[in-house]
């Protein structure tokens, strides 16, 4: 899940748009990259709730690692800690973890804007209604949200946030609903967008998905405590076993008499999960649909290897999200897998100062060549997608300079022509380089001897379709296909860029 910064749009100033090391002159991140979405967890009934909670916060923290929030219950009392930065960062205090009591926790990890602003937008939100508590946090993003708090405000809303989390609490609060269920149906009643939801009450965990299942959630177990979580992987990580996924549009409750389902929107025969889950989102370990994500992204390189061979001498993965789809593409090829690219795992921001000379080189920072496997080789660059290209320049150019002799690329998804309003950090359309250049064009721009994408069948199959059915797809792919398949109510009504620059996603 991202977030836009909450500061009024402006002049760009600073670094050249080109340079991918440059910060995104309003959110200050780096745009080369399709961001990562938030990630959710939720434990009831379990004596050690809260360290549960951040042991699968860890789980997930490749899906937001701005901030992380804890909430827990206690049966008389909420406790919560919500801080800047990583989990382990944050929730490594034995103090701080016997204070977060309960046999109730969720959590959230976040991928939001950086500034001033940000503190007040962690998650997970609290706010006290008649009823008790109420601690929410989404992951997605809700395509009506401008309108509906613009119409909350003028009734009187007092917002806290920034976050279009916060308006689900507000339509919660406006409902004269006796239940918290009832509340909570109306609210999604009146939102557009692609969301999974945790919310926890004083005597309830509720879990929601959206009405066509964009975003995940899945059901767990651990003993006789239930758990809600974006990914399996943050399951695994405790023990605890996978019970299911939640269905599009469906909401759980969990309480003391067990987990109560209904379906606020009625019955969904649609899905369209983000197809970016399998490509790169999700952790390689995870199960997303049932599918293992290791095994769907090396069908996916064997796909684009049937598509797209090349005479080569290595496979050469761009880490770490490249690893198993190259692994699949030098298995299907015949062709030797090298790890010609080496990460750097350490990276955080850094203390030297952004000069032009200095700032060509932030590309080291995080990747560098292994001259002594690339020198002289037809090597096979394999990447997840391409964005503005600004980094695979980079890349390209190292591997050159390490001796290569040749240097062909492949992306393990189709080419990014469409930005993401769901909940996903993408540039606006313009700065897209798929948006901008044929496929020969990208390949001139980015310096390659050849550069191929998987089509978009070729993707259908490796998930375990027979192909994209254009009539109706089986998964999101906006990106791609510019088919947007949620209401842009804001983009296409009253809402202008500095509006949508005041709202941040959840």
């Amino acid at each position: 899940m991202t977030a836009r910064t909450a500061a009024p749009p402006q002049t760009p100033t600073g670094p050249a748009e080109d340079d991918p090391w440059a910060p995104h002159p309003f959110t200050g991140r780096h745009m080369d990259r399709l961001q990562e979405e938030c990630g959710l967890f939720g434990i009831f009934g379990h004596e050690d709730a809260a360290a549960h909670t951040a042991l699968g916060l860890h789980a997930l923290q490749h899906r937001g690692q701005e901030s992380a929030g804890i909430v827990a219950y206690d049966g008389e009392q909420f406790h919560s800690h919500r801080a800047l930065g990583l989990v382990g960062d944050n929730f490594n205090d034995p103090d701080l973890m016997a204070r977060l009591k309960g046999d109730v926790a969720m959590g959230h990890v976040r991928y939001s804007t950086s500034g001033d602003t940000v503190a007040r937008n962690i998650q997970p939100l609290f706010a006290e209604f008649m009823f008790g508590g109420l601690a929410v946090a989404h992951n997605g993003n809700l395509t009506n949200a401008y309108q509906v708090r613009r119409a909350l405000v003028e009734r009187g809303n007092i917002f806290q946030s920034t976050s279009d989390t916060e308006v689900i609490i507000h339509l919660m609060a406006v409902s004269e609903a006796a239940r918290v269920a009832d509340r909570l149906t109306e609210a999604l009643r009146q939102i557009e967008g692609a969301y999974s939801l945790v919310a926890m009450t004083q005597k309830k965990l509720i879990g929601v998905r959206d009405p066509l299942g964009v975003r995940p959630l899945v059901l767990g177990r651990l003993g006789d405590a239930h758990i809600l979580a974006s990914e399996t992987c943050a399951l695994d990580i405790i023990g605890a076993k996978f019970v299911r996924d939640l269905d599009p549009g469906e909401v759980i409750i969990i309480d003391t008499d067990g987990i109560h389902s209904f379906r606020p929107f009625g019955e969904s025969r649609v899905r369209r999960l983000c197809i970016f889950e399998h490509i790169y989102f999700a952790r390689p370990d995870s199960l997303i649909e049932g599918q293992n994500v290791y095994e769907v992204r090396k069908r996916i390189g064997e796909e684009l290897a049937r598509e797209a061979g090349v005479d080569a001498d290595l496979v050469v993965p761009v880490p770490d999200s490249g690893v198993p789809s190259a692994i699949g593409f030098a298995q299907q090829s015949d062709i030797p897998f090298e790890l010609g690219i080496i990460r750097n795992h350490y990276v955080g921001r850094t203390f030297i100062e952004p000069t032009d000379n200095i700032r060509h080189l932030g590309v080291r920072l995080k990747h560098n060549a292994n001259v002594s496997g690339l020198k002289g080789k037809k090597v096979v660059l394999v990447d997840d997608s391409i964005v503005r290209g600004t980094t695979s320049v980079k890349i390209v150019e190292m591997v050159r300079d390490a001796g290569a002799a040749e240097v062909h690329m492949r992306i393990s998804s189709p080419p990014t022509t469409h930005s993401c309003y769901y909940g996903i950090d993408t540039p606006e359309r313009e700065k897209l380089l798929a948006a901008r250049f044929d496929i020969q064009g990208m390949a001139d721009h980015i310096g390659v001897d050849s550069l191929a994408f998987i089509s978009w069948d070729g993707l259908y199959r490796a998930v375990g379709e027979t192909g994209r059915d254009i009539e109706v797809p089986k998964f999101c792919d906006a990106c791609f296909t510019g088919e947007y398949p949620i209401p842009l109510t804001d983009r296409q009504n009253a809402a202008g860029p500095r509006q949508l620059s005041l709202l941040e996603e959840g």
